[in-house]
């Protein structure tokens, strides 16, 4: 996409039991960055991962869609009816986790949705 159109930028969100053992949504430094570097405002409260899901590095791609199926929603839709986001993740392998944030989006109302990755394995 072209920056300019894109409304905001989002992470994909860690499940807040992972963000505790973690300590950091590895995604979330990078669209921060992102942001300060583009001007494009960016969000990590827009949308939410609201089931813990195991870790998807063993999984095979249809075990990885059903790993993330239904665990991102939109608490508040208003927030994102009729606007463009972009989606990062800092690592995509089938691009499950993404198509599982964009329907969420999408099923909110959003306009565009764009995922971007940092790299692949």
């Amino acid at each position: 996409p072209a920056f300019n159109q894109i409304d905001c930028i989002l992470p994909v969100p860690l499940h807040r039991r992972k963000l505790r053992e973690r300590g950091y949504n590895q995604s979330w430094e990078i669209v921060y960055h992102l942001s300060v570097k583009s001007g494009i405002p960016c969000s990590n409260q827009i949308l939410r991962r609201i089931r813990y899901t195991s870790s998807q590095t063993e999984l095979d791609a249809e075990a990885r869609v059903k790993n993330v199926a239904n665990a991102f929603v939109v608490p508040n839709p208003a927030l994102v009816q009729n606007h463009n986001f972009l989606i990062v993740d800092d690592l995509i392998t089938t691009g499950s986790t993404l198509n599982a944030c964009a329907k969420a989006l999408a099923e909110a109302g959003a306009n565009r949705i764009w995922g971007l990755a940092i790299a692949r394995p």
